[in-house]
């Protein structure tokens, strides 16, 4: 089998099993399993599906970095349950799903699935790092769009979203991306910033909608070449787009570091990690065998154990 590697966006997926499955589905003392269950059953479907043969749980071990914060207040403010002092702000999490991380924690680890996550930064900026440096076929699994600018096909990573559902999984290569946005993946960090998102707290550039965005980058490509023809006096741009890039100056300077994803960051190699798929054996088959049934898995724990007997 060609070697194929995986990557989640870890929070995306358990939010999207937690609403996407009735947490009426509770173990024997009330406590939910249903974002577990939803997980494990992602997991096995799309590792079979995509045939990875290399996987990562991507993790938030900051889901909201100070510094991205210090450069856009408003970053994820909407999400904040509580501030913390000298610690990472606590997002807001129902009691229901927080209650079945720890849980989602230990089974991936009996599992073999190597979770990474990195200080200070969250899961996307672990993606955009393995993404740009795996070295071999990506799949990354998100519901957010933020994630489209590491769509790559020179680099053969490609995007399976999964906003409209597991039975509605839509795989992005630059030609969707171009597709749905005509703009190209490498331009969708610019393409963000200029729209803005809501669901990041970010305000975009008044005036500026899809359209404009897309538009103006065909045009000038990216953002900095878009900010060099706004300082021209001689260059084409309208009077108005000039205005409203000038009124958006002190954002349009900070924004794309907090956009764009970090490929940098030092991580264990896949191998150090322990990415690569193997069959589950041993205390770790058994523990995971009396989990399912303990917490009430259902035939989740089979399925995620039937996925990775397939691999090489």
């Amino acid at each position: 089998m060609a070697q194929r590697l995986m990557l989640l966006d870890t929070a995306s997926l358990y939010f999207r099993a937690f609403y996407g499955i009735p947490d009426t589905i509770r173990r024997a003392d009330g406590t939910p399993v249903n974002a577990v269950r939803g997980l494990l059953d992602m997991i096995a479907r799309l590792t079979t599906d995509y045939e990875a043969t290399h996987l990562v749980a991507c993790w938030d071990d900051d889901w909201r970095p100070q510094w991205r914060v210090d450069l856009i207040p408003s970053y994820k403010s909407h999400r904040v349950a509580e501030a913390v002092a000298d610690a990472p702000d606590v997002e807001i999490v129902p009691d229901a799903l927080r209650a079945q991380i720890p849980l989602i924690r230990r089974v991936l680890d009996l599992a073999g699935i190597a979770v990474v996550g990195a200080a200070g930064h969250e899961a996307d900026d672990v993606v955009g790092t393995y993404a740009s440096h795996a070295g071999l076929p990506v799949d990354v699994v998100t519901g957010d769009r933020d994630l489209f600018q590491v769509v790559d096909d020179a680099r053969r990573v490609r995007v399976i979203y999964t906003a409209r559902g597991m039975k509605n999984l839509e795989v992005l290569t630059e030609a969707v991306v171009v597709g749905k946005y005509r703009v190209l993946p490498g331009q969708y960090a610019d393409f963000a910033t200029l729209r803005g998102d809501t669901s990041d707290g970010l305000p975009g550039v008044a005036g500026i909608g899809e359209k404009t965005a897309a538009s103006l980058l065909a045009e000038y490509g990216t953002l900095d070449g878009l900010l060099a023809a706004a300082a021209d006096p001689e260059s084409g741009l309208s009077a108005s787009v000039r205005s409203k890039l000038a009124a958006a100056a002190d954002y349009l300077a900070v924004a794309p570091a907090v956009v764009n994803v970090v490929r940098d960051l030092e991580l264990p190699t896949l191998e150090q990690a322990g990415a690569p798929l193997n069959p589950v054996s041993g205390d770790a088959r058994a523990e995971l065998e009396a989990l399912a049934t303990q917490w009430n898995l259902g035939g989740s724990v089979g399925r995620l154990l039937a996925a990775l007997d397939r691999s090489p």
